[in-house]
């Protein structure tokens, strides 16, 4: 009689992206990939304002109703385009920030998500009704962004392997 081992699934973590400041996308992502070397599985879940982190720069044209143009045109888009949660001081203190993690080579935001891009623990679901609300189009959201509702949110928070969930609001 053989005994059957098996290997255990590796523990979640859940981070709720409700934000788009630079500071809270930063601490996400950081957080993320911290979690993802640790060989942590990472489910990151994008809504609302945080959906404003996973657009692409130069997103493509696609057609869209009045209001949804109108919330393409007041949001920023991408990380490179987000500003700091506080003493933003008209875009002053971002760059101010940008300037010091460059003199100190702490990665910036579109490195770090480049880099959780590429790690197979981490994935990265936009919110489906979010999308639908804010006029978002799959096609403005960076590579390897799946969709999806609250229903994927709440199975990662309750997973049995879960370790937790962090917000970023």
């Amino acid at each position: 009689m053989s005994e059957e081992t098996t290997t255990p699934e590796p523990e979640n973590l859940t981070i709720l992206m409700l934000s788009g400041d630079l500071d809270k996308a930063l601490g996400a992502f950081i957080i993320a990939n911290g979690a993802a070397a640790m060989d942590t599985k990472v489910t990151m879940f994008f809504t609302f304002w945080g959906m404003n982190v996973i657009r692409k720069e130069n997103p493509p044209k696609v057609k869209k109703d009045f209001m949804s143009k109108m919330f393409g045109w007041m949001m920023p888009c991408g990380p490179g385009k987000l500003g700091l949660s506080k003493m933003n001081m008209g875009g002053m203190g971002t760059s101010m920030m940008k300037g010091v993690m460059k003199k100190k080579n702490v990665m910036n935001l579109p490195q770090l998500i480049a880099l959780a891009q590429a790690e197979p623990n981490i994935e990265m679901i936009a919110c489906e009704m979010s999308m639908d609300v804010m006029g978002i189009k799959k096609e403005e959201l960076i590579d390897g962004i799946e969709l999806a509702g609250v229903g994927s949110f709440v199975g990662s928070v309750t997973a049995p392997n879960s370790k937790g969930t962090i917000s970023f609001t």
